[in-house]
């Protein structure tokens, strides 16, 4: 698996091409949980998006192949799930300590603690998408995608190119509310579509024939869109690093709570664009995360906003420059695409110790990062 993978692919044994991309849909659909990440370290040591992994696998595993509630990745099966079952297959606790009402020294177990608000966000967006797909008449997500992806397939044929990625986008989106992030600030619509992004170059990350996971057998029934030209895929990682980084200055923003939210960049910036030590993931002690600024969901919108144009601008930027003395370097210079950007900011976030430490900002709750 690549540094670029977002880390779809799944050590497991598909018995169909839909079942793998019902796979990633799902994958795809519940990653969200950024602000629950120390939470989720000090309850179980894994970030969001790895607890949403090991979720999406323990669904997998502990349902049957045919379709029906017994299947917790079908239609039906996500219209019936629990968040019993959730919390139980992530192993956390939605259950508190408290002293008895009428015996002090007895305490009682009740419903709470730091997760029971994001174990519900995953319990209902599983709900209320099964619902529609119910209601519409697919026996699970990946059947929609499938579908989805061969009308952008007959799209591209008519104008010659290959499946048309932002007609899975839209369609996605149009379809399914939990994939729907989008706001209105100051008068504005602001489209992000993290998840749906995510999802379309997940399955081409997926089943691209040059990809080492890819499975030929099934690859070749997926027909795979051309992601290239889509934007990044703004979470709450790659605005906070570009804000660590000193690529976006909040000391002139017009929501006063931004330009304060994050510590000065001129203090560390050298420091982070230094190389990193060849020794550092073994010899640095990791620390469990600890929350960011609290952000409000304008000001997230603003923050994710100003990101995509960010990487728009280092993309471009980085296709004038020219290396006379190393005609390799440039090309690929000029060769760089925004989700590589995306995943390499993603990626280094994750890898890197001293860039783990940086605070990454909260809102919550959200169902979209």
């Amino acid at each position: 698996m690549t540094r670029l993978s977002h880390g779809v692919a799944m050590p497991l044994k598909f018995p169909s091409a839909v079942a793998e991309l019902n796979l990633i849909a799902i994958l795809s659909l519940l990653n969200f949980g950024s602000g629950y990440r120390a939470a989720l370290h000090a309850a179980n040591g894994r970030g969001a998006y790895d607890n949403i992994r090991a979720l999406v696998l323990s669904l997998y595993l502990t349902s049957s192949e045919e379709p029906g509630p017994s299947n917790l990745l079908s239609a039906q099966g996500m219209t019936k799930i629990t968040r019993e079952q959730i919390a139980g297959l992530m192993n956390v606790s939605l259950h508190v300590e408290a002293p008895h009402p009428t015996m002090p020294a007895v305490t009682i177990g009740q419903l709470g603690g730091p997760l029971l608000e994001f174990v519900e966000l995953i319990t209902s967006t599983l709900q209320s998408t099964g619902n529609i797909l119910v209601n519409n008449g697919y026996p699970d997500l990946g059947s929609f995608v499938m579908e989805a992806l061969e009308d952008a397939k007959r799209a591209g044929i008519k104008k010659g190119l290959p499946p048309i990625a932002e007609l899975v986008v839209e369609k996605t989106v149009r379809a399914f509310p939990a994939f729907r992030d989008m706001a209105e600030v100051n008068g504005q619509p602001v489209y992000i579509f993290k998840k749906a992004l995510f999802l379309v170059h997940a399955i081409a990350l997926r089943f691209q024939p040059s990809s080492t996971d890819a499975d030929p057998s099934t690859a070749t029934s997926i027909p795979i869109p051309d992601t290239t030209s889509l934007p990044i895929f703004s979470d709450n990682v790659i605005p906070s690093m570009l804000v660590h980084f000193g690529i976006l200055d909040l000391s002139s923003v017009a929501f006063a709570k931004l330009a304060s939210a994050f510590p000065d960049p001129k203090l560390i910036v050298p420091t982070l664009l230094s190389a990193a030590r060849s020794d550092s993931k073994t010899s640095v002690k990791f620390e469990p995360p600890e929350d960011g600024p609290q952000l409000s969901v304008e000001e997230s919108y603003v923050l994710r906003a100003a990101a995509i144009n960010a990487c728009e601008i280092i993309v471009a930027a980085a296709k004038e420059i020219e290396v006379p003395d190393d005609k390799e370097k440039e090309r690929w210079l000029r060769s760089i695409t925004l989700p590589e950007i995306d995943g390499w900011l993603w990626a280094v976030a994750k890898d890197r110790p001293d860039y783990r430490k940086l605070s990454r900002y909260v809102t919550k709750p959200t169902i979209f990062f």
